[in-house]
């Protein structure tokens, strides 16, 4: 019987976990075990100071976060450098954007608080899973030890309110100037040293 779209989160105690979990993710998917709208890794190096977003498709982090609703969902998430009492107003910002999904500010500080360096993680926004095709998969998973899975359950039409809401120029972080990684600095900022 299939089932509604879910978000499904797949914690990696190691920053290569998520890339095998790709592997299994395209083998469930050959086997038509699941409909993929979107999926996403995010990979945490030692050392890096930030961790970078991969599309399945689209290895940049740019384009993870431009061509994709869960790319501008983590890059919001995990990329925006917000520290201290700001973090959770952020987070209590993207939960207010998202009410209504099923996606919330509990489940978005668990996957923040979970990123770390040296850890990786499999975002995959899916529906139609065959659970009899899913559940060995995921329990095989689980009971190696070195992942956690977060799963939510999202109202019906989500997929396609979160593209609204995540997209939405005005206010998608992917556009911001400011976390945009391919935007030049405003020569005109005075934080900005000039240029000679």
């Amino acid at each position: 019987m299939p089932t509604a779209a879910t978000l499904t989160v797949w914690l990696y105690d190691s920053a290569m976990g998520a890339a095998a979990g790709e592997v299994r993710l395209k083998n469930l998917q050959q086997k038509g075990a699941l409909t993929v709208h979107d999926a996403v890794t995010v990979t945490w190096i030692p050392g890096a100071h930030e961790p970078r977003l991969g599309h399945l498709r689209h290895e940049t982090t740019a384009a993870a976060s431009k061509a994709s609703v869960l790319g501008a969902l983590l890059g919001s998430l995990v990329l925006t450098p917000v520290v201290g009492a700001a973090a959770g107003a952020g987070v209590g910002a993207l939960a207010q954007r998202l009410r209504g999904t099923g996606i919330d500010k509990e489940f978005l500080e668990k996957l923040k608080e979970r990123m770390q360096p040296g850890t990786s993680a499999l975002v995959v926004l899916s529906s139609d899973a065959d659970l009899d095709a899913v559940r060995p998969v995921i329990e095989r998973g689980r009971a190696r030890g070195d992942v956690k899975l977060l799963l939510v359950d999202l109202a019906e039409g989500a997929p396609e309110a979160l593209q609204d809401l995540l997209r939405d120029p005005a206010t998608d972080p992917a556009t911001d100037p400011a976390t945009d990684p391919t935007t030049s600095p405003d020569p005109g900022d005075p934080d900005v040293p000039p240029q000679s």
